[in-house]
């Protein structure tokens, strides 16, 4: 039965992983619930959304998912893993915000100057100023996404 949820996951973050744009497979981001991959743009962060209907079942439950008998961790151990969660996701914000500004400044409000071969050829101008674009949304994309998770941490 578990290797089947196993199975279920694996297939779920594959298909979401694509949806993204992923053109590598999706890691998880030690210590958090989000997930990391490489796309054209540049890396990009996402999670797995928990399928309707399993949240539910999880607050009926007491919010609880863990079978009868597992293991728990003392609050201590919990706190500092929170805390390692928190740094881990706070490096990567700093790490996004930054390659955000930098394609910001690279795309220069829509508008960065053409090279001498781009003036020659307006297609590969226009081509360059669309992959600018994705770059900025795909970083603008990740902050919001890393800010949302830090934001659930506190």
């Amino acid at each position: 039965m578990l290797l089947v949820a196993v199975d279920a996951q694996a297939a779920t973050l594959a298909a979401k992983a694509r949806a993204e744009g992923c053109t590598s497979p999706a890691t998880v981001v030690q210590g958090t619930n989000l997930y990391k991959c490489k796309t054209q743009g540049g890396m990009h962060y996402f999670n797995l959304e928990a399928p309707a209907g399993e949240g539910a079942a999880a607050a009926a439950r007491g919010g609880s998912a863990s079978p009868q008998g597992f293991p728990k961790v003392d609050a201590a151990t919990q706190k500092g893993r929170d805390s390692v969660r928190r740094k881990v996701l706070t490096d990567e914000l700093a790490v996004e915000e930054k390659a955000l500004a930098e394609a910001k400044v690279a795309y220069g409000d829509g508008a960065p100057p053409a090279t001498a071969e781009e003036r020659e050829v307006p297609h590969k101008y226009a081509e360059r100023v669309a992959k600018l674009r994705q770059a900025v949304a795909l970083h603008q994309k990740n902050v919001e996404a890393l800010k949302k998770e830090l934001a659930a941490t506190h």
